[in-house]
């Protein structure tokens, strides 16, 4: 399928997490065919594609991030032609696809690690990251799994350890193959050849380790910050030097990256790493040769984001990346959702709507987040997410942000005929699409109004960005493009400030 080769740069991106979009069967699970049925709503938003969560085969020990067949569709979801049928309704509607494929690690219950763990010498015995134990039966390493304890589990089988830097069902895959490698742009290959657009890349950071297998050094506590895994985890304990972020991962993004401008397509990478993000952002995106763009998560982490944070991240990326593509999200799948992180009541959340439409770089848009919806509160007894168990209640998990979509005013509001995979919170109810369509002023007309200014303006969608500067409550800022130049003043507080009214964003041309 040819597309123009820069559709991304600037883009809109609509995520949609399936389990929790739409059910069309009654079990309580969203499906495929519910996805095609609400494309009508993502186009109506403006956007200008889609993310789609994983819908692969899989145990779902962490809901589709642990793939057990990365050439099928889990049969919760639908069936491959349901997606061929997602695919054709999405470009009718003008919207690209972009899927998550997770490539660090499948599910050990994935054919190429039942091979693997079965021996050391057979086809795939190196497939895995598999290492001896210390002489003192120990694992190799101190490395840290994101989910809670060791990173290394000992098999039986071959009385050795493998790694997974999540669930210990999630098996890493040895990137240092080029077996490996092979397959799994075998696998981006497939989905490229059903029509997709692109990819959103999970954990692209994590997928290669130090061959050497050496220790992390620790991390001084006053260094140690909560982006990528929450403040009572010990993984934050250590400098992840070793683990994570190796050199050796850019000769791989590179075959990637050629292999999509065979199709015209674009990727967007997930780099969770706290304390080197705007580096490895400006090696994986700077060029033409790597990743389209990737985020970082500055903007994703609880830390208050008033006029002088997004000054002090846009002088570091400037410092530190300034030929990076960035993509920005104040919400996702993994993190609280903005609204109830940043406690915004409805005048703010569109301040920061606006705010995230003029900023420089591509922009990706959480279900939900277009109606304000707020973080849900999840009795211990309802969560799913091994995440939140493992960490309770000190953290709540990510649950709270991956309830299902409120398309109307019923029980569990248009999401489902039969029981919910999770709670519909009856504070959601209010807030559903039906309603907000129908109120000229609600916040989802707002959103199609940002989304619309990025549109009309080529500056906010590919400019430059300059004279950027906090005073005070009010975030100064212009984009420029060619002799167009939009000037956005923003006050990001609930007082007059700068001849601003409270929750203020001035856009203004020339």
């Amino acid at each position: 399928m040819t597309q123009g080769s820069d559709w991304w740069k600037g883009a809109v991106i609509y995520q949609i997490y399936p389990r929790s979009y739409q059910d069309t069967t009654g079990d309580g699970v969203g499906d495929l065919p519910g996805i095609t049925r609400r494309l009508d709503h993502v186009a109506d938003l403006g956007a200008d594609a889609i993310w789609v969560s994983p819908f692969f085969r899989s145990p779902m020990k962490d809901y589709g991030y642990d793939v057990s067949d990365y050439r099928d569709v889990d049969p919760m979801f639908g069936t491959i032609s349901d997606f061929d049928a997602l695919v054709a309704r999405a470009h009718d509607l003008g919207l690209k696809v972009l899927i998550d494929l997770v490539l660090s690690h499948t599910s050990d219950q994935h054919p190429w690690f039942a091979e693997s763990r079965a021996s050391r010498d057979n086809a795939r015995a190196d497939w895995y990251v598999w290492a001896d134990p210390k002489p003192d039966g120990t694992a190799p390493t101190n490395w840290l799994s994101i989910f809670g304890g060791p990173a290394w589990q000992w098999d039986a089988r071959r009385e050795q350890y493998y790694l997974h830097n999540f669930l210990t069902a999630q098996p890493d895959l040895n990137f240092h193959n080029p077996d490996v490698q092979q397959a799994l742009l075998d696998v981006a290959r497939f989905w490229l050849e059903r029509g997709v657009d692109g990819f959103r890349l999970d954990t692209i950071n994590f997928y290669f380790h130090d061959a050497q297998l050496r220790d992390n050094p620790p991390l001084p506590p006053a260094e140690r910050r909560s982006d990528t895994a929450p403040a009572v985890n010990p993984y934050n304990h250590q400098s992840h030097r070793f683990d994570k972020s190796q050199p050796e991962n850019l000769p791989f993004l590179e075959q990637l990256r050629a292999l999509m401008d065979q199709y015209g397509a674009a990727a967007v990478g997930e780099i969770g790493d706290s304390e080197r993000a705007l580096e490895l952002l400006e090696e994986y995106t700077a060029g033409s040769k790597r990743m389209h763009m990737s985020y970082v998560f500055d903007f994703l982490s609880g830390e208050d984001l008033g006029a002088s944070r997004v000054a002090e991240v846009f002088e570091a990326l400037e410092a530190e990346a300034p030929n990076a593509w960035p993509c920005w999200a104040f919400s996702n799948h993994d993190v609280v959702r903005h609204v109830s992180r940043w406690n915004l009541w409805d005048q703010a959340a569109r301040a920061y709507a606006t705010l995230l439409m003029c900023l420089r770089g591509s922009v990706c848009l959480y279900q939900g987040e277009e109606l304000a919806l707020p973080e849900a509160d999840i009795a211990f007894e309802d969560l799913r997410d091994p995440y939140g168990i493992e960490f309770w209640p000190e953290f709540k998990g990510r649950d709270g942000c991956r309830t299902p979509m409120v398309w109307d005013g019923s029980a569990t509001g248009g999401f489902t005929d039969g029981k919910p995979w999770l709670p519909v919170p009856p504070e959601h109810i209010a807030r559903n699409v039906e309603a907000m369509a129908a109120e000229q002023g609600s916040i989802l007309h707002h959103y199609r109004q940002a989304v619309a200014l990025r549109k009309a303006h080529p500056a906010l969608r590919t400019g430059s960005i300059h004279e950027m500067r906090a005073d005070g409550s009010v975030l100064h800022f212009v984009r420029e493009d060619g002799d167009a130049r939009v000037t956005i003043d923003a006050n990001l507080s609930d007082a007059p400030a700068g001849a601003l009214a409270p929750w203020e964003v001035r856009v203004t041309e020339g």
